[in-house]
């Protein structure tokens, strides 16, 4: 603070820091309805994602199945008693395995291409209808997936391409967007929210597209799920605003504690984008490792999972959802509660950013390899593998509050533009992960799985052992205005009662 002649007295200057930094109430803000619908937003972009996971089982002339063991594995089929068998009149298709996993990997193949151009496009124009739009256009082809699914089995995968294109600039927007909607001590809260909306989608969309396949047949699965799209679209447009400067409805004392709080963060030169600097990052490079590597476990499991409860484990397509599902639960609830502890360490027990952000890293990459191996191990106890699967889902859901959002710590400005770049290597897992497991389980024997399983726990160790050593989280020096540190204070001068901010410059030029 300038203590001059026109400023305010000493006393004053303390209620004026307390009114300008006191928080604004959660409860009915419009930066947490912002977390609550971006969750929404991530629950139709999962659901669409994974739906075709559990479809596929139904779409698939399975009548080579035997009713007895499984063709190769120790398993028998899981007991239940039989439910009415209904006549469906949807199309069935015989696909063999490398087919299978080629169109369960096409998704990725386009979602890679929008990764970086998404986080560019909105810091350039905005993230609202830039997600607005990616996600519409997602919901518009999972429309046409049953008329593609009888076209034949590559207008299938030009389909899932071009969805994988429309969900792509999704959490770079987002990510662009809670750069100056988070107030810095809030980010881990309001993130994992929004996020926690994947892990809802494959919540509800696993168990329900089961029941959806069974009570209708597996069209249904694409026509429900992308009617949920088209609500979120309405909702999102007349909901939601690139800023809170830009915000009609948002009271002056949230608006104010939001920018206020992000005022030594946010660099204004966004047309010049340091990317070199980016590229050349070892912190950025950190965050990449990471989120490859736990990609990798995660998008296995997301695609194959309800292939290993039926082929391995026994489990009916109904009962098959509902199990996947479990794992995806876990991981949400923890997830959000990893999120309001790794605030609460940050900004009452004043623990540094980045311990937080490794030691959970740590526990949300190694919790899940350790559990995912164990499971490969309990043969033919359904009880204990569907435990040990869950708890590895559930563990790595602790990551949320890790790496995931580290982004944000070393570069707000650019935060949607490092989620791209990091996001283009951590979907390569959801490109040749599903191949790769297909191709080691053509037999489909526990042996077989359990490499599966031993790769990705071990992709997951690397990983995090990568990001304790080079993760960082603080703003990097090209994260600030021209590579420049500022000393800024608050002050006030008599001149129509304005609030001014004054920074010093490395050079000593002084800017009001």
């Amino acid at each position: 603070l300038y203590n001059n002649s026109r400023a305010l007295p000493p006393a004053k200057h303390f209620s004026f820091l307390l009114s300008i930094f006191h928080a604004a109430p959660a409860c009915c803000s419009f930066r947490y309805g912002l977390a609550f619908l971006s969750c929404y937003g991530f629950f139709v972009v999962y659901s669409l994602r994974v739906n075709l996971s559990v479809a596929m089982v139904d779409m698939l002339n399975n009548t080579h199945h035997s009713s007895g063991n499984h063709s190769g594995s120790l398993c028998p089929s899981h007991s239940h008693p039989p439910r009415p068998k209904r006549n469906h009149t949807a199309s069935v298709y015989d696909w063999d395995s490398e087919t299978q996993g080629w169109i369960l990997g096409s998704f990725f193949y386009g979602y890679i291409l929008t990764q970086i151009p998404g986080g560019y496009l909105a810091g350039r124009f905005g993230p609202k209808w830039l997600m607005g739009f990616g996600i519409l256009g997602t919901v518009i082809f999972t429309l046409l997936t049953p008329v593609a699914a009888d076209l034949g089995p590559s207008y299938l995968i030009a389909v899932r391409v071009m969805e994988g294109i429309g969900e792509g600039v999704t959490f770079p927007a987002m990510h662009t967007m809670w750069a100056v909607w988070a107030p810095p001590l809030e980010r881990s809260r309001l993130l994992t929210i929004s996020y926690t909306g994947a892990q809802i989608g494959t919540v509800i969309s696993l168990p329900l597209s089961g029941e959806i396949c069974f009570y209708l047949d597996w069209t249904y699965v694409f026509y429900i799920f992308g009617a949920f799209g088209i609500l979120w679209f309405i909702l999102w447009t007349f909901m939601v605003y690139d800023s809170p400067n830009t915000h009609p409805w948002i009271s002056e004392r949230e608006r104010v504690f939001i920018t206020t709080s992000l005022k030594n963060e946010l660099c204004t030169s966004g047309n010049n984008i340091p990317w070199r600097a980016i590229v050349t990052s070892r912190p950025l490079w950190a965050i990449v490792v990471a989120h490859f590597s736990y990609n990798w476990t995660f998008y296995t499991l997301l695609t194959l999972l309800p292939t290993y409860m039926n082929d391995i484990l026994g489990f009916s397509i109904q009962q098959n959802g509902m199990l996947s599902a479990l794992p995806y639960l876990g991981c949400a609830v923890l997830a959000v509660l990893s999120g309001q502890v790794a605030d609460y360490l940050r900004e009452r027990c004043q623990y540094s950013t980045v311990k937080v952000r490794k030691a959970f890293t740590i526990v949300g990459m190694m919790g899940p390899a350790v559990f995912l191996v164990a499971a490969g191990y309990t043969g033919c106890n359904y009880t204990l593998a569907v435990t040990f699967l869950t708890l590895s889902s559930s563990l790595g859901g602790v990551s949320a509050s890790g790496f995931n959002i580290n982004h944000l710590d070393i570069a707000p400005s650019y935060a949607g533009i490092l989620l791209g770049i990091t996001n283009t290597f951590a979907t390569i897992p959801g490109m040749v992960g599903p191949v790769i497991a297909t191709a080691l389980t053509k037999q489909n024997t526990i042996e077989e799985w359990q490499t599966v399983f031993y790769i990705a726990a071990a992709i997951n160790l690397f990983g995090a052992l990568v990001y304790t050593l080079c993760g960082r989280g603080t703003v990097q020096p090209w994260g600030q205005d021209d590579y420049t540190t500022h000393r800024c204070g608050f002050f006030n001068r008599e001149r129509k009662g304005a609030i001014y901010f004054r920074c010093v410059d490395n050079s000593q030029n002084m800017s009001e």
